[in-house]
């Protein structure tokens, strides 16, 4: 049984809601009160003085950080360590699925720019974190390692990682695949220079003519700034907009 003892008014509501989002079986008691027998894991505030039964495992919980600690404390009551693996399924919205050990405790889709940062979020406090990265989407993909920093990242062949998806699970595939990726062991990788080829430049300048209020499409020299992360579509529309002829390629028009 998971047990939250604190006085810390934050740390209880945030922990508490952890919990039951989680659907996790736990009780509260004051600090000070009777131990419920079957306590394994008690929950308290980061350094406060609460005394806790022997044997029992104690959580310290950051009031800025009420999941991580719900984490440790299902991990310990499982008494199944395991590393924090972070798979990424890339894209334009990547899916982004947190495993410790083999529960998915986490997930997400998030747009591309934003990618980088919720893995670092979710690994900041991980003793030994890995990220692994499908190897679809190059260009995206290629941006987010670049952006991925002093956290080893596995590329993993993601050949059958998208799951069949059955009536109701529309719009889960990418964050599913992105758990499968998180279970598939890659090779190890700092960085993947990406050459764009012809198609993908296309598909950039299709993109910015969709953006473009004047449905005209940026150059070629522009659309290979966007597939090498230097600039969004919005910021290349803008250079396009201040060169001659609004910069346009002829070829674009």
């Amino acid at each position: 049984m998971i047990v939250v003892a604190t006085g810390d008014f934050e740390v209880y509501h945030g922990v508490v809601t952890e919990l039951r989002d989680r659907g996790v079986d736990f009780t509260t008691i004051e600090p000070g009160d009777e131990w419920p027998e079957d306590t394994a894991v008690a929950v308290v505030a980061a350094g406060e003085a609460v005394e806790i039964p022997d044997g029992v495992e104690r959580v310290g919980a950051d009031p800025e950080r009420p999941r991580r600690a719900v984490e440790d404390a299902i991990e310990a009551l499982r008494g199944e360590p395991g590393r924090t693996v972070v798979g990424i399924d890339p894209g334009e919205r990547p899916g982004i699925a947190v495993l410790h050990g083999e529960t998915v405790v986490a997930a997400f889709q998030v747009p591309a720019t934003e990618a980088a940062e919720a893995v670092r979020r979710e690994v900041e406090d991980a003793p030994d974190p890995l990220v692994r990265i499908g190897d679809g989407a190059r260009l995206v993909g290629s941006r987010v390692i670049d952006d991925i920093d002093d956290v080893p990242v596995e590329l993993v062949d993601e050949t059958g990682t998208t799951p069949y998806l059955g009536s109701g699970a529309r719009g889960m595939g990418d964050v599913l695949a992105a758990a499968n990726i998180a279970r598939r062991a890659g090779e190890e990788i700092t960085s993947r220079d990406i050459e764009p080829t012809a198609g993908e430049l296309q598909r950039i300048k299709d993109r910015s003519r969709e953006a473009s209020d004047t449905n005209r499409a940026i150059d070629a020299e522009l659309a290979r700034r966007v597939a090498a992360g230097e600039l969004s579509i919005e910021e290349a529309l803008v250079e396009h907009r201040g060169g001659p002829l609004d910069g346009a390629d002829p070829t674009d028009r």
